[in-house]
């Protein structure tokens, strides 16, 4: 999984980290296990993804897929992406 550079202090540094799990939600959990109070950053209070916060599986966003019950295959590659607001 990418990790993005404002998450990096959760992953001691590491810009890629390995996770397992069947679906992003499980995917998510396993991380967390793995890098402590990730989880928190990546999820809202009611368990939903942060408004500012996309997920991708591949080259989809799981938002417009299954959402966190989006199927994660052996050998995917996921990754984090915060969002950027901002205009001219």
């Amino acid at each position: 999984m990418r990790i993005p550079t404002q998450l990096r202090n959760l992953t001691q540094g590491a810009a890629e980290v390995e996770a397992a799990g069947a679906s992003v939600a499980e995917v998510i959990d396993d991380l967390e296990r793995r890098y402590p109070g990730l989880k928190r950053r990546l999820l809202a209070d009611d368990g939903s993804l942060r408004r500012f916060v996309n997920v991708y599986v591949g080259d989809e966003d799981v938002r417009f897929q299954q959402g966190l019950a989006t199927p994660v295959h052996d050998g995917a590659r996921m990754s984090i992406i915060p969002s950027v607001a901002g205009g001219a």
